[in-house]
């Protein structure tokens, strides 16, 4: 089984990767991958990193304590908290300690507290909702085993990539070929925005669409 730590990504990789939206990433994924019902709580800051894992008793972070631990730069907490909303997983200090280490973002599939601490250090953080009740620490817990974060399963080491449309996750070795084709999918929305700023009625990328099931250009589909 792939570790959090079998894979690192570049400088180059990383630079690469803030400059490509989410949803580019999403469409090249067969649509079907991506983390589903979590919020943001920073600012602007891209997420951009490998998967620590962490999987906690619902209302009970002590493996996340454990997962502290165990961090290394330019890792993301992947915490699969079971979508329990009535305790906070991790607080401001939780996060002030993981930034020191060098961790790059929280994604957790539970709640979290002391919201301003993370939109005023606009530390990437994802989770499902926020409540002021704290955990609990008496586990039981697992660290850097697969886990399930809204409706993905996510694996130790794999790269996962956030801003203001969501998250997505995937495997080190589909990189450079999401990498291309995410670049292909710019590409061709860039060439569709120098048409629609044209003016015209009539638009190929709309045609194209249309004519694929059978519509006429400017007409109803007969039922």
């Amino acid at each position: 089984m792939r570790t959090a730590t079998s894979f690192r990504l570049t400088d180059q990789q990383r630079s690469t990767l803030d400059s490509i939206v989410t949803p580019h990433l999403s469409d090249n994924l067969d649509r079907l991958s991506g983390i589903k019902g979590l919020r943001h709580y920073h600012r602007h800051r891209k997420l951009i990193g490998t998967a620590l894992t962490v999987r906690c008793r619902p209302g009970d972070n002590l493996y996340i304590y454990q997962a502290l631990t165990m961090l290394e730069p330019g890792q993301v907490l992947v915490v699969d908290g079971a979508g329990h909303e009535d305790n906070a997983l991790v607080g401001e200090l939780i996060m002030l300690y993981a930034q020191q280490r060098g961790c790059a973002g929280f994604v957790i599939d539970g709640a979290i507290r002391d919201i301003t601490a993370f939109k005023e250090h606009d530390f990437p953080c994802y989770a499902r909702s926020h409540i002021h009740r704290g955990p609990y620490k008496h586990g039981p817990g697992e660290v850097n085993v697969p886990v399930s974060v809204g409706g993905q399963v996510i694996h130790p080491g794999d790269i996962l990539v956030g801003d203001e449309d969501g998250v997505v996750s995937f495997a080190p070795e589909q990189l450079e070929p999401l990498i291309r084709a995410a670049r292909l999918s710019a590409q061709k929305e860039e060439t569709i925005k120098q048409e629609i700023a044209t003016g015209e009625h009539h638009q190929r990328w709309l045609n194209a669409v249309l004519l694929a099931q059978g519509i006429e250009y400017g007409t109803l589909k007969q039922q």
